[in-house]
């Protein structure tokens, strides 16, 4: 299998930490999306552009972080049960997996796009709408983290692989102070084998991203 990739998108760590958990190997093809001519060559593979995409031994491509999880846990027994086999659970876990990706990391990517540009070229509305999602989604984290190891109380699973990425970016764009439920839980994502992989590679991405944006 090959993956098409790049470090420090984080749909791309996502699917990355459910390759580790799962302990199966891949080919890695890295695509540098901050590159035009990579990611006009890329397009001739999969034509929408997006990463990460997933080419099985047969043949056939697998787009979208949440789908290549379902694919991994699916066809692979090793390693972690990434969704649970029973469909309440299954359910729950796909319930945190959008939250995740459609609440958190969408409006973190928005705010850090939006802080990237002159102030006078900032959209102001698209701004104060992520700052409301991400205050509504730490608000319902840190609730919901309360009494709970992982997203799925013992149990680490895809919605774990989608939290953590956004996770790491929002503590530069957008700082979970006073979070205690949530800060806890980032602790426990960073001491965890598979992310602390994830973020190896991604770390000299991750300090020029940093720079470009000014964030300490």
């Amino acid at each position: 299998m090959r993956l098409y990739y790049f470090p420090l998108s984080s749909y791309s760590q996502k699917a990355l930490i459910a390759f580790a958990e799962k302990e199966i190997g891949f080919t890695r093809e890295l695509v540098d999306i901050r590159d035009p001519a990579a990611r006009e060559g890329y397009r001739k593979l999969y034509w929408l552009g997006k990463i990460p995409m997933l080419v099985a031994d047969d043949g056939e491509m697998i787009a979208e972080s949440s789908i290549i999880i379902e694919y991994l846990d699916y066809h692979f027994s090793t390693g972690t049960r990434l969704i649970p086999s029973d469909p309440d659970g299954a359910r729950q876990t796909r319930f945190h997996d959008r939250n995740a990706d459609l609440y958190l990391n969408e409006s973190i990517t928005m705010l850090h796009k939006e802080r990237l540009k002159p102030q006078p070229q900032r959209n102001a509305d698209a701004i104060t709408q992520a700052q409301f999602r991400i205050n509504v989604m730490y608000d319902y984290l840190d609730d919901h983290l309360r009494d709970k190891r992982w997203m799925m109380s013992d149990n680490f699973t895809m919605a774990d692989c989608a939290m953590a990425p956004p996770l790491s970016y929002a503590q530069y764009v957008a700082p979970f102070d006073g979070r205690t439920n949530i800060a806890s839980y980032w602790q426990r994502l960073k001491t965890r084998t598979s992310f602390k992989t994830v973020l190896r590679e991604a770390g000299p991405y991750l300090e020029q991203f940093k720079a470009a944006a000014g964030y300490r």
